[in-house]
């Protein structure tokens, strides 16, 4: 992984470099997968653990640990477009190790704490393999209106060849729909008002589909129940590919509109919702995986950089070194969820890395190690 972090460019004066960049980049990685969450968490860990950066990493460290102003400087430096796609190419150097027919969400999330009365946000849209629990790529926006853009440079950056991309109702696109399919997977896209028109039909179209008997054999239905935690949820997914009513002009492979109404029991009480999605598949099954599974990115992504990385209290603002720092704390993600080991949460691991060295070096170059916890 740590070779991928090499190319960067420096943009330093030649003349006034103490620390090579590969180096300060390193040690970013490993203090942040060790709990570090701040610049002076990261020098302060770094000084203690320097023997073992150079024993055991391999750092020559010719002038010892940085500074937390160093630290800080130099990732304000760095270009964020270059640390992203130095990121996803360590993915795809890794994906011929993940699973088939995998489901890529798309969706993007703000760090709250990156802005201050002269800079918005950092808005990130990441890429989140959601069988094979990784980030694949994320891009930065300046808001999330700008995730139309974003979207399709972050598909530039990664494989998603046999895969089903799954966004929200922002990415629903006419281009992107032309971009996935030019790769090799098929769509998901949720329909909100801003199709205001497909939304209407899709509506429309269930509405009187379910109510009419001799209309059952235009769409196919699949019914779930899932029960836990004092919560009961009934989901019916429909979809119909009989759309040659449905004006397409424009969208790529479209073969299908879809419809999830769901009931959800908690507490004596009943909410009832209705979701509508465009989308290349034909199979009901693929398609009611794939919604289910888009949710994902917000319980296994979002909710974690926020609970075990505290990723929205994060004043980071330098600069580029918010986006930076995103990036960071993704590829540190990625590393630990590599980690099978049983009963251990995100916030355990980060932990334990922070003070078991042998721990740390298995989650960096995911090495078999005897579990003893």
């Amino acid at each position: 992984m740590l070779k991928f972090f090499e190319t960067l460019t420096d943009s330093r004066q030649a003349w006034k470099v103490k620390h090579p960049l590969y180096e300060v980049v390193v040690l970013t990685i490993c203090a942040v997968v060790a709990e570090c969450e701040a610049w002076y968490q990261i020098f302060h860990y770094c000084r203690t653990k320097e023997a073992w950066f150079r024993e055991r990493i391999g750092l020559e460290l010719k002038n010892g640990i940085p500074s937390h102003d160093t630290f800080e400087r130099v990732f304000g430096l760095i270009y964020p477009k270059e640390l992203e796609k130095s990121f996803a190419y360590w993915i795809d150097s890794a994906k011929a190790g993940l699973e088939k027919d995998e489901v890529i969400s798309i969706d993007g999330k703000t760090v709250c704490g990156s802005a201050d009365d002269n800079k918005k946000a950092v808005h990130m849209v990441s890429a989140w393999a959601n069988r094979n629990r990784i980030v694949l790529g994320q891009v930065k926006t300046e808001e999330k209106s700008n995730e139309i853009t974003a979207i399709p440079e972050l598909l530039d950056m990664i494989d998603v060849s046999g895969s089903t991309v799954t966004i929200d109702a922002m990415g629903c696109q006419k281009k992107i729909s032309e971009k996935i399919t030019a790769k090799g997977a098929d769509y998901v896209f949720g329909l909100k008002d801003n199709q205001s028109e497909l939304r209407e039909a899709a509506e429309d179209y269930f509405r009187a589909a379910i109510k009419d008997p001799a209309l059952e054999l235009e769409y196919m239905k699949k019914e779930t129940l899932e029960k836990g935690h004092g919560r009961i949820e009934h989901r019916a997914y429909y979809l119909s590919n009989d759309i040659d009513w449905l004006d397409r002009k424009g969208w790529f492979h479209l073969n299908g509109i879809g419809m999830v109404a769901s009931c959800v029991e908690e507490k004596g009480q009943k909410r009832y919702e209705k979701r509508y999605y465009l989308t290349s598949l034909r199979d009901i099954d693929t398609f009611s995986s794939a919604v289910r599974q888009h949710w994902g990115i917000e319980n296994s992504l979002h909710w974690v950089l926020d609970v075990a990385f505290n990723e929205d209290n994060c004043r980071t603002r330098k600069n580029y070194s918010g986006e930076n720092f995103a990036v960071i704390r993704r590829i540190a993600l990625n590393l630990l969820k590599q980690d099978n080991t049983p009963e251990m949460s995100m916030r355990m691991k980060r932990h334990r890395c922070a003070y078991d060295d042998d721990f740390l070096y298995n989650i960096l170059f995911n090495t078999p190690l005897s579990r003893t916890s």
